[in-house]
């Protein structure tokens, strides 16, 4: 075995989603030095992995990064493609291009009869992804961080951190693209990780990334437990749920009782809470995003397309 071989062993020892989940899968590939390492480790792993980028559009010279992940896999011997996604600048431009790149990955896959998609985010970024819902005044979903798997979308390395990973990127002799956003300041997760963790790291004398990983993970296990209270809670009180039964939850299994039963797309803090008030029939109805309508109809809870007051 090459020293390579093992340092990439020893990466996956670290990383047991990997052996969790079979082959072919779609690998999210920027040409950033953690998607790089995802992709040789997924083909380490006999994932039988495509690497597909996605260009944003957002930069002069964004499509020729292309190279940058044709190369990288031509090296590994595995497919590589690019796709082109239209993102306008303005305000939320992170969450609307990562929306924007998860609907281009989930289309490859649906073309290639791919069933699982990869990501690159380390542990790192889910510490960063704490402190973001935090400061945002997110309640336990957003806390627990991003999940290892969520329906097609796979997140291995998030019990690896992003300094080993790069590490393994250079020990390939690889050259990974450097995004100039992530200097920017101006976006909120880059200042956290330039600023704000180092700043919390020195003052509390401890490295905290591990330990804000470690909350998340607690935080979703509970999440997920009332997420099941919630969804057997709904169930009970039938389809359209019947509002007697809604108004004997207690507190804390309504509010997602609420949030399971409007659906997609999802509702925030302020729609819950007035979505509370039709439960306890303080107000008539509340509007939800996508253009929906929640009210009491014949002593049920009824969620309408296209209908407002």
């Amino acid at each position: 075995m090459s020293e390579l071989d093992a340092r990439l062993d020893a990466v996956l020892a670290t990383a047991p989603v990997f052996a969790t989940v079979d082959g072919p899968v779609v690998v999210g590939c920027s040409g950033g030095p953690d998607s790089l390492a995802l992709l040789a480790l997924a083909v380490r792993a006999g994932w039988q992995p495509t690497a597909v980028h996605v260009d944003h559009g957002l930069r002069p010279g964004s499509a020729t990064e292309f190279a940058v992940v044709e190369a990288a896999a031509r090296a590994c011997g595995v497919s590589a493609c690019t796709v082109r996604v239209d993102v306008e600048s303005g305000p939320n431009l992170e969450a609307r291009a990562r929306d924007a790149r998860l609907a281009a990955l989930s289309s490859v896959a649906d073309e290639l009869g791919i069933d699982h998609i990869a990501l690159a985010h380390t542990l790192d970024d889910q510490a960063e992804t704490v402190l973001m819902a935090v400061v945002r005044g997110s309640g336990t979903p957003g806390l627990s961080a991003m999940a290892a798997r969520r329906g097609r979308f796979v997140r291995p390395l998030l019990g690896v951190r992003r300094s080993d990973v790069r590490a393994l990127v250079a020990e390939l002799g690889w050259t990974a693209v450097d995004d100039p956003m992530n200097h920017d300041d101006q976006f909120l997760r880059v200042w956290m990780r330039s600023t704000l963790l180092p700043l919390l790291d020195a003052r509390t004398g401890r490295d905290l990334a591990p330990v804000l990983a470690r909350q998340a993970a607690l935080v979703r296990s509970e999440s997920e437990y009332l997420d099941r209270l919630a969804a057997a809670a709904l169930d009970a009180a039938g389809s359209p749920p019947r509002v007697r039964d809604l108004v004997a939850l207690d507190h804390v299994v309504l509010r997602r009782v609420v949030r399971l039963w409007c659906g997609a797309p999802p509702i925030g803090g302020r729609a819950v809470e007035a979505a509370l008030e039709v439960v306890a029939g303080a107000r008539v109805a509340v509007e939800l995003p996508g253009g929906r309508t929640l009210r009491r109809r014949h002593g049920c809870l009824v969620v309408e397309t296209g209908v407002t007051d």
